[in-house]
């Protein structure tokens, strides 16, 4: 039987990891700014508490979201 919780573990950091390469290709930077921006973010919160379902929403669209509703960490 496959254990719920770390496949849930196991699926965010996959998450994570796509966000993060998304993120650095996106805005030029790299790997390390990436993470740093990623970790920073209200959208790593969210998405480590599992609010409103948004582990569930495609990596490529939070970036865009994470770019347009959080301008400040990239400053």
């Amino acid at each position: 039987m496959i254990d719920k919780d770390a496949l849930d573990k196991t699926y965010k950091e996959m998450l994570e990891e796509k966000i993060i390469n998304q993120l650095a290709d996106t805005k030029g930077i790299s790997i390390r700014q990436a993470m740093d921006v990623y970790y920073r973010s209200r959208l790593s919160q969210q998405i480590n508490d599992g609010s409103y379902g948004i582990e569930n929403m495609d990596y490529r669209y939070l970036v865009e979201d994470l770019i347009e509703n959080e301008p400040e960490l990239f400053e």
